[in-house]
């Protein structure tokens, strides 16, 4: 059975990563011809948490998983690790007393539990006694419901987790309200998009990462330009003699290290270095989250179909969240970068084939599988690898995270 696997951050009001939700699919059709749905999900769960390395997938944090009533009752949960999983009870579920004891059964065995889409009703309180964490969805319940539920569940200790957090106006509001953890894309969305001027660091970082990007640039000069910035030197020479490379002779100049990596990897590390450099103000996760769609873009290039650029994809990917990084508008921040027609077309108009393939990006990562499907079909490519591509992509943020 192949799995399908994507995250969804979850953070703490600091912006800090607190865990992440797990989303799975088991194939592009997701249908299980003759096997019972509850006993399909379990060997979806079993498979994904043998098949994908899980602290690779989650840093070492917390996984909220979804469970079916079912599941529940026979205590699947049980089978998995209590220090890392969050037990996730659906909102479609009857809280009857097979399900109450079950809960009961799998809390005592230390798993944190979690009521997932809540919305308040007497028969839920054995299960909300039983809950470290409620999750509220702001997209479908109106902001009155929402203080309303708050004050419902004042008198539990109860940590409140505002779900489809997608504005930072959102944010603001669920923070008001006694919020404490988050979930959603606000962080990958610019916090100010008028009358904020880019900070004069970080317009020479920009530019450091145009002039590299330019077509002509050569190797002596690409050198010379990493020479002018000591942060970026010295994250070159730590990643060159890192023990990815397993090399003999310590590297100790930049043109040597130049030479070795070749110019699109050196244009590559240093879009990135650069690039993170620009967000060190912002929740790590967002330059993370903007290394993994480089990655990702990069590898989808070598897939039989899709016949695009894998330096433009590439670029495109690591680009799609520079408006968050520098709150401003993606089109001012564009226009100060000799990027390709076709990068500024999908960065700005949101059109073309790398649009495209950001769009692939979005579903993977939002679990949007009907849309992840339409758009694998309009590209005409075989997404068997995405999972292989996305735990990739993961590993390789988290080293250059560390530098």
């Amino acid at each position: 059975m192949d799995v399908y696997i994507a995250r969804q951050p979850i953070f703490t009001a600091a912006k800090e990563i607190y865990g992440y939700e797990l989303l799975f699919r088991d194939s592009m059709s997701n249908v299980f011809p003759d096997i019972d749905g509850d006993v399909a999900t379990s060997r979806l769960l079993s498979n994904s948490f043998s098949t994908f390395d899980l602290d690779r997938l989650c840093a070492g944090k917390r996984m909220f998983v979804n469970f079916t009533k079912d599941l529940l009752i026979k205590e699947v949960p049980r089978l998995f690790p209590q220090d890392r999983l969050v037990v996730e009870i659906l909102e479609d579920i009857e809280p009857d007393d097979h399900v109450v004891q079950a809960c009961q059964n799998i809390a005592d065995a230390g798993y944190a539990m979690a009521l997932d889409d809540f919305f308040f009703k007497p028969g839920l309180l054995p299960l909300i006694q039983l809950s470290q964490t409620i999750k509220i969805d702001f997209r479908q319940t109106p902001l009155k419901t929402i203080k309303a539920f708050v004050k419902h569940l004042s008198p539990y200790s109860i940590t409140l987790l505002a779900e489809k957090i997608e504005t930072h106006e959102e944010f603001e509001h669920a923070l008001e309200m006694g919020f404490t953890l988050f979930q959603g894309y606000f962080f990958c969305k610019p916090e100010i998009l008028e009358g904020k001027d880019i900070a004069p660091n970080k317009v020479t970082l920009l530019q450091i990462v145009g002039e590299i990007n330019r077509r002509e640039c050569d190797l002596e000069r690409l050198a010379e330009i990493i020479n002018r910035d000591v942060s970026v030197t010295y994250k070159l020479l730590r990643y060159i003699n890192s023990a990815y490379f397993r090399r003999g002779q310590k590297i100790q100049s930049i043109q040597h290290a130049v030479v070795m990596l070749g110019e699109t990897e050196i244009r590559k590390f240093v879009s990135l270095v650069a690039t993170a450099s620009l967000a060190a103000d912002k929740p790590s996760e967002l330059i993370r989250n903007a290394i993994i769609r480089a990655r990702m873009c990069e590898l989808l290039g070598t897939l039989d179909g899709l016949n695009l650029d894998k330096f433009e994809l590439f670029l495109a990917g690591l680009f799609s969240r520079i408006d968050a990084m520098l709150d401003n508008p993606m089109e001012e921040i564009i226009d100060q970068l000799p990027l390709s027609p076709n990068v500024v077309r999908a960065l700005t108009d949101g059109d073309g084939p790398l649009a495209d393939v950001l769009a692939l990006i979005d579903a993977y990562e939002t679990g949007d599988w009907d849309l992840f499907a339409r758009v694998t079909a309009k590209l005409g490519i075989d997404d068997s690898k995405m999972p292989d591509f996305y735990l990739e992509a993961i590993g390789w943020a988290d080293t250059y995270a560390a530098l």
